[in-house]
């Protein structure tokens, strides 16, 4: 029954990003996407639990890509976040509690399973940097 829970579970957040997706506004798309990472990162908590290391594994990947579409979809916008900071400066201060998640969760984890989490902190840590300065530079 484990592994149908998990499925169901996975299957429910893989429909999520696609509706994300499909959001015209793309700062909206930009917050759905954060929701969705950490919505997908508490999943993955519980999944990991559950002794289930490939269902984690596809979780954390669907954390990575809810960051990148996040990031892709403020950049897209067109604005500039120096001017116009509120849904960077929003997305920023999203990355860095997902990053502190990101973070606590790994110390949780098993030693042997923590390389799991490495590639994804590392793309969430670089959204957040690139986010920052973006806020922080004026044009």
């Amino acid at each position: 029954m484990i592994p149908i829970t998990a499925l169901l579970v996975t299957g429910m957040l893989a429909a999520d990003l696609p509706r994300v997706k499909a959001e015209p506004n793309l700062e909206r798309r930009a917050k759905a996407a954060l929701e969705n990472a950490d919505k997908a990162l508490r999943e993955a908590k519980e999944v990991y639990n559950k002794a289930d290391i490939q269902q984690t594994s596809a979780l954390i990947d669907e954390i990575k890509e809810s960051v990148e579409l996040a990031y892709s979809s403020l950049k897209e916008t067109g604005k500039s976040p120096g001017r116009s900071p509120k849904h960077f400066k929003n997305a920023e201060i999203k990355t860095r509690e997902l990053l502190r998640k990101l973070d606590a969760f790994q110390q949780e984890m098993n030693v042997a399973d923590r390389h799991m989490v490495d590639a994804v902190k590392a793309k969430v840590q670089q959204v957040h940097d690139d986010l920052l300065l973006g806020v922080m530079k004026r044009r």
